[in-house]
């Protein structure tokens, strides 16, 4: 029986976090239960002894799940079981590999899988900020070689503070809600969204998370050492040859320093001439008749690779001089297109450099809502964006086989980012489609789809609070104190730099941001300055889209469903729908209309929605006749539904009859109903009396007749 070990975790709010290992899982290289409240997280970790033949590069899986029986619930699959990860599983699962990739050694290259499941749920206790560090923990007690531990939060401001892993009712009142991943040294993962915040509270927010990781990571260490794992796997090292490397920076830096020199080259000319570099070394190690020995080959393609890198930085801190040849600050060129598609509910192209999006909009009905079945939610979700990055938007070729990660992760942050702009349920009565195609890819594409999302909103006429744009920064530095913030980073540079961040907003504020940090020892202040650019970068992107839109349209497009709420008393509910349904169908089909009926606050709402001007007043006008109250003294155009010897039973409103008895029709007396009214006859009837008793409704016509002069007075 293996030795259980424990260690514990106070938080801020006295609440403790519990890791245990040693019970469960024990065959795998690593296992941990972490707890608070009733949440549990069960983590494990296993890596192959040794790495494959050829393998560069760390084969890390980390992939997070939620057991519905964790919370009680049964899966609504048609299978009744848990499928492959939603989507809300993959970004938790990202957040962990975010902030766990870059802790292994650089040249441990064998298989590894990292595996979170929430094993048991408590409705007050968010998972996704206790999953890094299960997974750490989980490595900490192995023997797996990692340079952690490493751990995560969430941060909140709530009611003007700062709280750490805050309970979700309390996260409902939230401005700024950001997950933080971070060694014991330095911060390495930033994601979440805010309300439109300062770039100085996202930096108090990192400040207030980064003290609690700092207890977390000490904990774990404790975790390793009463699990005698300090000592790890020797594993084998790549083969070098420092001869082979010496050569290949010798002769190519100057020329690759040279090509990255040259301005104003697009994203092929520049690889293509890098290229010929590599391909004129290569002629050089391989004479022509020799045969190129592929170990070799491919060590020589991993060094100047390696010189790309190195001489594009030096580029960047000692010339300021980028790739492109844009100052440090600079955003490329930027161009608008509203209106593109002439039968979209709205749509837009917007082009930043070679990276472009067209981005549709498409109005619903609340019968499109998506339905949200995870283990610790079930609900709606009427506001959709997704994210879709064809191969050929970097000329390659690709096979089309849905979102993977990446995808559903940049389709999450601009999600964020405009789901704060958008208006609230009481205004807005459509369910909202946001579909970004990335047509070009150089640099940041989930920014563009932010910056054509907002404008796509507007075009289509949705009351958007504010446009919303995005930027991609970069930050490059060195041992001796140098450092470049790079706004508007290209796709070459995105891997080139020690930090790049995402950051959204309106003018007013912060929206979203995603942050991956590489470099050891970052400064807050540095940290500040990149933000401040950051906004810099923002407004200015926001003026350009200005010039093509600059707050949504009046109105609708004139193929876009219409829509129109009537607020009712919930006794009416059952009157609108009709037994069976059968009123509300009938409405539907004489009005061509959609019309939605629910619940809420006590009260009834219907829903009607619309392509047809003509169609919506007559359900419109049916609707309110069905709700409308009778009002005494009130007159009324009614429709004749039978004929009795003492009178007619007239429909003066929807659903509603009343008698107009045979002495109320005229002023003269009628001796019988024959000939007088027929069944379907339009009569303008006022409505004179209501007996409180049994609720019926008795008419008159004769009272807006001239009452005839009596010629014989006594």
């Amino acid at each position: 029986m293996s030795q259980i070990i424990s260690q514990s975790i106070e938080l801020p709010d006295g609440r403790t976090i519990t890791i245990e290992s040693g019970k469960l899982a024990r065959q795998a290289d690593g296992s941990v239960v972490v707890r608070l409240g009733d949440t549990m997280l069960l983590a494990t970790v296993v890596s192959s002894k040794e790495a494959k033949e050829g393998v560069d590069f760390l084969p890390l899986s980390v992939d997070y799940q939620e057991k519905f029986a964790a919370a009680g619930r049964i899966p609504g699959s048609f299978q009744r079981r848990e499928g492959r990860l939603s989507d809300h599983e993959v970004l938790i699962s990202r957040l962990v590999d975010r902030v766990l990739r870059p802790i292994f050694p650089e040249d441990y290259h064998a298989d590894t899988q990292v595996m979170i499941s929430l094993i048991s749920a408590d409705s007050e206790v968010l998972p996704d900020a206790l999953a890094a560090l299960a997974a750490s923990s989980a490595l900490a007690v192995s023997d797996i070689p990692f340079n952690g531990p490493i751990s995560e939060v969430r941060v909140a401001k709530i009611d003007g503070e700062y709280k750490v892993n805050p309970k979700t009712s309390e996260l409902e009142r939230a401005t700024l809600d950001l997950i933080v991943g971070a060694t014991e040294k330095d911060i390495c993962m930033v994601e979440g969204e805010m309300s439109e915040c300062s770039e100085q509270e996202v930096v108090e927010a990192l400040k207030v998370a980064h003290e609690v990781i700092k207890i977390q990571c000490r904990v774990q260490k404790e975790l390793e050492a009463a699990a005698g794992k300090q000592q790890k796997r020797i594993y084998s090292h790549e083969n070098h040859d420092e001869e082979l490397r010496r050569l290949v920076r010798q002769q190519t830096y100057d020329k690759v320093y040279a090509v990255a020199m040259q301005a104003n080259q697009n994203k092929k000319v520049r690889s293509e001439s890098f290229k010929a570099v590599f391909e004129e070394f290569k002629a050089s190690l391989f004479p022509e008749g020799t045969e190129a020995d592929p170990l070799k080959l491919s060590l020589a393609k991993t060094y100047f690779h390696d010189v790309q890198w190195e001489a594009s930085r030096r580029l960047v801190l000692d010339e300021r001089y980028r790739l492109d040849g844009r100052k440090l600050d600079q955003i490329r060129p930027i161009n608008c297109d509203v209106d593109y598609l002439p039968s979209a509910h709205g749509s837009a192209v917007f082009t930043r450099g070679e990276t472009q999006s067209l981005t549709t909009v498409t109005l619903g009905t609340k019968m499109d809502e998506q339905i949200v079945d995870q283990a610790m939610y079930q609900g709606y979700s009427k506001f959709l964006l997704h994210y879709n990055f064809p191969g050929f938007s970097t000329g390659e070729v690709k096979p089309n086989r849905g979102p993977g990660r990446r995808e559903i992760g940049h389709g999450n942050l601009a999600h964020r980012s405009l789901k704060k702009v958008m208006p609230v349920d009481a205004e807005n009565p459509y369910t909202i489609r946001v579909v970004s195609d990335i047509l070009e890819s150089n640099g940041s594409s989930s920014m563009a789809t932010v910056c054509a999302g907002a404008l796509a909103l507007m075009d289509a006429g949705v009351k958007i609070k504010a446009p919303v744009a995005g930027i991609a920064m970069g930050l490059i530095t060195d041992n001796a104190g140098k450092y470049a913030v790079l706004s508007d980073i290209l796709g070459d540079e995105d891997h080139l730099g020690d930090m790049d961040f995402k950051v959204t907003g309106t003018e007013k504020g912060i929206t979203a941001c995603q942050m991956d940090i590489k470099v050891d020892g970052l400064s807050y202040e540095v940290l500040a300055e990149a933000l401040d650019q950051a906004r810099a970068g923002r407004l200015h992107i926001l003026n350009e889209m200005k010039k093509a839109l600059e707050a949504p349209r009046p109105d609708l497009k004139p193929h876009a469903p219409r829509a129109v709420t009537i607020k009712i008393d919930r006794e009416f509910i059952g009157a609108v729908i009709g037994p069976g349904g059968k009123v509300v169908q009938e409405i539907q089909k004489e009005s061509g209309t959609t019309i939605v009926i629910e619940e809420k606050d006590n009260a009834g709402f219907v829903n009607i929605f619309s392509t047809n001007q003509e169609g919506m007043d007559k359900a419109v006008s049916r609707v309110r006749g069905i709700v409308a109250v009778p009002e005494v003294g009130e007159i009324y155009d009614g429709k004749v539904k039978t004929i009795m010897p003492f009178g007619a039973f007239v429909e003066f409103l929807p659903g509603k009859d009343g008698l107009l008895h045979i002495s109320e029709i005229k002023w003269e007396r009628l001796e019988t109903m024959d000939g007088v009214l027929e069944v379907g006859e339009e009569v303008r009837v006022k409505l004179i009396d209501v007996d409180k008793k049994t609720g019926k409704y008795r008419l008159s016509r004769k009272v807006m007749l001239p009452k005839p002069v009596n010629k014989n007075p006594a």
